[in-house]
C-alpha cells in the first residue's frame, strides 16, 4: 500500500495507548525484512533512516529512501518513513522531496539556546511541508551526552522545550543508551509517568535495543508513543550472516544476506507482537 503519514500511525498510537515502532534501515535486506514482519503480524510501523546511514551511502539518501518507498508500496500493512536523528539541517528540509513523512531533528549537541532556535526554525518549516518532527533536549550525562544511560530528562525542562519548539514529539532520556548488544538497561518507569504528565506531545524512547521486554511493556503502559530500535535488527543481522558464513563454502552473498534478512524479519515480527498490535 502508499506509504502512510507518520502522524497517522503515532495518533492511533495515543488514540489506543499502544506504540508505534521505527526500525532503522541501513540495506535493502533491513526494509524488506520490517516489512516482511509488518506483513506477517498485521501491525504498522516506521522505517526509519538515519543520518548516519545516509554518511554510510555515500552521503546520498535519495537511493535507499526510494528502496524504502518502493518497499513499502509492496506491503500489506501501514508503512511511514521517517528521516532519524538528522543534524544536518539541509537534510531535514529535503525530507518531503524524499518521501518522508517526519524527521527527527537532534540539535542536542548545541547549548541550549542554539538547540532550541534551529529546531523551532526546522520545526516550522517542515510543519508547512504537512511533515511530523521529533527533537529531543541536550543533557551533560556521560559521554555520550543526552544519550547516556546516565541522562535524565527533567519534565519541566521537556514541557518548555515543546511550547519553545512547537514539535509533535519529543524523545526523552529515561536510562536506555544506543548501541547496546545485551538487554540489560533499566528504565525509570517513575520519570516516564511524570514526563507523560507534564508534556502534551508523544514520548518518544530512543535505544531501546538494550531494554528487556518486560520493562519497554512498563514503558508503552507508562505513555511511550513511539519506539526505536536499531542496533537489536544488526545484532540479529550480523549473527546470522556469521552463522552462514562459518557453515558453508562459497562467495554468493545472497546466501549469507538471506540469512540475516530472515533473522531481522524474525526480531522485528516478535517485537511487533509484544508492543503493537495489529491493525487487521
Amino acid at each position: 500500500m502508499p506509504l502512510v503519514p507518520t502522524s497517522a500511525l503515532v495518533s492511533q498510537a495515543v488514540r489506543e495507548e499502544t506504540a508505534v515502532l521505527a526500525f532503522n534501515v541501513i540495506t535493502l535486506e533491513h526494509a524488506e525484512a520490517v516489512a516482511r514482519a509488518c506483513a506477517r503480524t498485521g501491525s504498522p510501523a516506521l522505517l526509519a533512516v538515519s543520518q548516519n546511514a545516509v554518511r554510510y551511502h555515500h552521503d546520498d539518501p535519495a537511493p535507499l529512501l526510494a528502496a524504502c518507498v518502493a518497499v513499502a508500496e509492496r506491503c500489506e500493512a501501514p508503512l511511514a518513513l521517517h528521516l532519524d536523528h538528522v543534524e544536518d539541517e539541509e537534510l531535514a528540509l529535503r525530507a518531503p522531496a524524499l518521501g518522508c513523512g517526519s524527521v527527527m531533528f537532534d540539535a542536542s549537541r548545541l547549548p541550549h539556546t542554539d538547540n532550541v532556535a534551529r529546531t523551532a526554525a526546522v520545526a516550522a518549516r517542515l510543519h508547512a511541508e504537512d511533515l511530523w518532527v521529533e527533537a529531543e533536549l541536550g543533557e551533560i550525562g556521560g559521554k555520550d551526552g543526552v544519550h547516556s544511560a546516565t541522562a535524565r530528562t527533567d519534565p519541566a525542562e521537556a514541557a518548555e522545550y515543546v511550547r519553545a519548539t512547537g514539535v509533535d514529539a519529543l524523545a526523552v532520556a529515561v536510562g536506555s543508551s544506543h548501541a547496546m548488544t545485551s538487554r540489560t538497561a533499566t528504565l525509570d518507569q517513575d520519570l516516564i509517568s511524570r514526563l507523560r504528565q507534564a508534556v502534551d506531545v508523544p514520548l518518544v524512547l530512543h535505544g531501546s535495543s538494550g531494554v528487556p521486554d518486560s520493562a519497554l511493556v512498563a514503558a508503552v503502559a507508562g505513555g511511550m508513543r513511539k519506539i526505536n530500535f536499531g542496533t537489536h535488527l544488526n545484532t540479529a543481522f550480523t549473527g546470522a550472516v556469521r552463522t552462514e558464513l562459518a557453515a558453508r563454502e562459497g562467495v554468493d552473498p545472497r546466501r549469507y544476506l538471506g540469512a540475516g534478512r530472515e533473522a531481522v524479519t524474525e526480531a522485528v515480527a516478535a517485537l511487533l507482537r509484544l508492543l503493537a498490535p495489529a491493525t487487521r
